[in-house]
């Protein structure tokens, strides 16, 4: 049989990494990870992402790693600093009461725009609008497995708009209101949730409640022309005109999440349960033979089978014909990493 990548057909794709300077180890891991076992055969560029000017040790360090395009971009200050809306001694007062509480990266500011950014910015940059695709890459992460086809042309081939790896709960601390907020929308903006949709899995009782359910968002597979679509452009603003990425810690991962699950079924969403990956101390492992057969990380340490996790309600959904366990991050591990 002959290779995948013997195919000189790609999709209009590219990786994107959002960090900073200071990140090249990390960042130089994951990419020789991704080289390894993925892109040396496919070629895919990269767009890197930051919210001041990259250092031209980092460009030279980044870009000898690879054989494809690197990009450099600097985010717009609007993209990345509070809109006018805000209420900045607000934001303040409640940045400090939830770092009180031990609120994870409940007191920075940092870590907010980050959020901000990655739920309604990152797709809108320049570097970014030529691509029909994103793969979202973060510093010192693992990629576990030969991957010998392509995940962004499997994305377009059975139009696939959102691709994913991980998925657990969120914190309720960090989002108290955001789901009062997506009820309001809904009830403004009927006519951009289809019938057929998938909203069980971020509600066990019909959209009166959300049961803290997302896919862990620094993987993500995904179609940027979805993120540009109407729908998910009015249901971002929503968000951000209520304040709640600073006046709470809202997530980029609840986000993008509740989005899919309102706005696509589940023939549009697809588990990557043979792309191995860490982040942290959560992974992934493939637990079948056959995939375990290009894979160097242990199924039995894969998320929801170690010590570190536990069950809720022990509670298992299939969609789509993957059976899906919904389950805990403990405070102690943290969401996705901060930006300083």
């Amino acid at each position: 049989m002959t290779p995948a990548w013997i195919n000189t057909t790609r999709a209009n794709a590219a990786f994107v990494v959002l960090t900073r300077n200071a990140e090249l180890d990390g960042v130089r891991q994951s990419m020789r990870q991704m080289e390894a076992r993925f892109n040396h055969k496919f070629g895919y560029p990269y767009v890197f992402l930051n919210d001041e000017p990259f250092t031209d040790e980092f460009k030279e360090a980044t870009s000898g790693l690879t054989q494809a395009e690197t990009k450099y971009g600097l985010i717009p200050k609007e993209h990345w600093s509070y809109p006018d809306w805000i209420d900045i001694e607000k934001a303040d007062i409640s940045r400090k009461a939830m770092e009180e509480k031990g609120v994870v990266y409940g007191g920075s500011a940092s870590y907010r725009h980050m959020c901000r950014f990655e739920s309604g910015f990152f797709y809108r940059h320049p570097l970014m609008e030529e691509y029909d695709y994103y793969w979202r890459i973060e510093p010192d992460v693992e990629f576990y497995c030969d991957i010998d086809y392509d995940p962004f042309l499997y994305m377009k081939q059975n139009k696939k708009k959102y691709g994913w790896t991980i998925a657990l709960l969120e914190q309720g601390n960090t989002i108290p209101s955001l789901w009062g907020t997506i009820k309001s929308f809904i009830k403004k903006y009927p006519q951009f949730i289809p019938e057929k949709n998938m909203m069980d899995f971020v509600s066990n009782n019909g959209g009166y409640s959300y049961n803290l359910c997302h896919f862990w968002s620094n993987f993500e597979i995904g179609d940027l022309n979805f993120l540009r679509s109407e729908a998910y452009t009015k249901f971002f603003d929503f968000l951000d005109k209520s304040g709640g990425f600073f006046y709470e810690r809202w997530g980029d991962a609840p986000v993008h999440s509740i989005a899919v699950s309102l706005f696509l079924n589940k023939e549009e969403i697809h588990f990557f349960d043979d792309i191995g990956y860490r982040h942290g101390k959560i992974m992934h492992c493939p637990t079948a033979r056959e995939l375990q057969k290009k894979c160097h990380c242990n199924a039995h340490e894969s998320f929801g089978k170690g010590r570190l996790h536990i069950m809720v309600g022990m509670a298992a959904r299939s969609y789509g014909g993957i059976r899906f366990d919904r389950q805990f991050l403990l405070p102690e591990m943290g969401p996705n990493r901060q930006l300083k």
